[in-house]
């Protein structure tokens, strides 16, 4: 769906850059800056802002730096895609309990799991049979080493069979001895993790063929979906995710240098910024209240702060608690399968 900007041959949405754009971008960036009647074939470059007005010529357009523009240009889809996720887990509130009212699914599209044996019965019957790719997400940053355990097998079972795995867990888990102690058991060059602030509720995806989402807050009931369409449109929700998180091997974004702040420290921040009280703050980042207060008694103390208010103020005034730009990662391509779904006896 295009948007006309009034220009012969350049009929598209002002989100999108033309090769003409991109040229005079190029330019641009070589020149320093553009006469403004060069820029009238591509009105794009200024919509998007990557060009601004000359300060000291009106008549003349500076470029910004490619960093600057790609932060800009993604923060609308950044919050496009957690809008998405908030809609996604509100339909499933909503719709999953009045599965039990409809006849059972004669596709097995969509199967109701309750009960944690059987959805890990179903979990390892999934791993067992994957040979492409598992993708995890997975909430928190404790890892319970019963949890673990299960992971280590279903994993194994998995990668004897050729396939890969990626797994997307919170920020707390880079510190978490379990998770250390699963990748070091796991064979090299077959796993890859990265960590996000927040992330969505627990979601595992079978060789792009199933899915397994949580249907009850504690997880005690669980829905395996085979529908392609539903399990595609997870799969793209995880490569969001997987984008705009951070592998690993790679440090956390800090504050400014000279201003000792953590990066557990920093997620904090921004969330008692935005109003949140401890217990919404523990429970987004994975941690417990407990430990959330430790964290901002910390940050109380290296900012000076003497109460929590003085902290917010402090907060603001720093900057410290600006949001992280998203990471200038290009969204992968989810590779096909041509994978036959199995018969549906695995819950998630």
């Amino acid at each position: 769906m295009g948007t006309d900007t009034g220009i012969p041959g350049h009929p598209h949405h002002h989100s999108e850059l033309c090769e003409t754009a991109i040229q005079l971008y190029a330019d641009s960036l070589r020149r320093g800056r553009l006469p403004r009647a060069e820029v009238v074939p591509a009105p794009c470059l200024i919509e998007t802002a990557l060009l601004h007005p000359d300060p000291h010529d009106p008549a003349m357009l500076c470029p910004a730096t490619p960093s600057v523009a790609l932060t800009h240009l993604l923060q609308p889809l950044t919050r496009s895609v957690f809008e998405q996720v908030r809609r996604s887990a509100a339909l499933v509130d909503s719709l999953a309990p009045l599965a039990a009212i409809a006849s059972e699914d004669p596709n097995h599209s969509i199967t109701v799991l309750e009960g944690k044996r059987l959805i890990d019965s179903a979990l390892q019957e999934a791993a067992a049979d994957a040979d492409t790719e598992v993708l995890t997400a997975q909430p928190g940053g404790h890892r319970a080493p019963a949890q673990i355990e299960q992971g280590l097998a279903n994993g194994l079972a998995a990668v004897s069979r050729g396939a890969r795995l990626r797994h997307i867990y919170q920020h707390p888990a880079r510190y978490s001895a379990p998770v250390k102690a699963y990748l070091e058991q796991m064979p090299p060059g077959q796993v890859e993790v990265r960590t996000m602030e927040l992330t969505i509720d627990r979601l595992i995806i079978f060789d792009h063929a199933v899915a397994f989402i949580p249907a009850t807050a504690d997880r005690a009931v669980a829905l395996q979906i085979r529908h392609p369409a539903l399990v595609r449109y997870l799969v793209q929700v995880y490569e969001v995710l997987w984008a705009q998180a951070t592998p690993i091997t790679e440090h956390l974004q800090t504050a400014a240098p000279g201003v000792p702040v953590t990066a557990v420290q920093l997620s904090i921040a921004r969330l008692l910024v935005e109003g949140h009280h401890d217990e919404a703050v523990a429970r987004k980042l994975g941690f417990s209240v407990r430990t959330c207060r430790t964290h901002i008694a910390r940050l109380m103390q290296t900012l000076e702060a003497t109460s929590r208010t003085h902290l917010g103020a402090l907060l603001v005034r720093s900057g410290i608690a600006e949001p992280a730009p998203p990471r200038a990662a290009a969204l992968p391509v989810p590779p096909r399968t041509t994978k036959e779904p199995a018969t549906p006896d695995v819950p998630g």
